[in-house]
Order: C-alpha cells, then structure tokens, then sequence
C-alpha cells in the first residue's frame, strides 16, 4: 500500500504485509495494521476495540465511523473519507464482475 499526500492509502496494489487484497477477508489485526501503517497510530486501537474485522470495516457507515469508535471528528472524518469509504468502493467494484 502506497501512501498518498492527503493520507489515503493506494488500496489496489498487491498483498502487502500479509495482509489479504480483499479487505473482506482481514481480521481484526489486519484492519489495526492498515490505519498504522496509513498514520492513525492512535485512532487505530479504536477498531481492535469494536472488535472491527474487514467484513465489519466494510458494513461501516459515516455515522458509524464518527460516533461508534470514540475518534476525534477530524481523524475520523479522514478515515472515513479517504480509507473507508475507498475500500468499500473497491470491494463492490471487484465483486460487481
């Protein structure tokens, strides 16, 4: 995963520190490792604490990303806009063949 000015991550590139393409298919620590490794050092516990696997990542929505994980409203709103929203897009797209 190539990481962006805007602190997007590059989510089509191939698997990366063992982590499955298909976010559907992460476990909890896969889904901490993403925000690490995407500068959410902080933010990132916040999913191993709701227990957030890929499948759940991926059922999130905007409220949920703003209210249900305890993150301050700036981060979270990246999060949401730049990592969650993109990789749910990603998932549909590729399971729409």
């Amino acid at each position: 995963m190539e990481k962006k000015d805007n602190g997007s991550v590059d989510t089509e590139g191939p698997m990366e520190n063992g982590q499955p393409p298909d976010p559907a298919q992460w476990a909890v620590a896969d889904v901490v490792n993403y925000f690490r490794m995407a500068g959410f050092e902080e933010q990132a516990s916040a999913f191993h604490d709701q227990e957030i696997d890929g499948r759940s990542l991926l059922l999130m929505t905007r409220n949920d990303v703003l209210t249900g994980l305890t993150i301050k409203l700036g981060p979270a709103l990246k999060i949401y806009e730049y990592h969650v929203k993109p990789l749910q897009n990603q998932h549909l797209k590729h399971n729409a063949l």
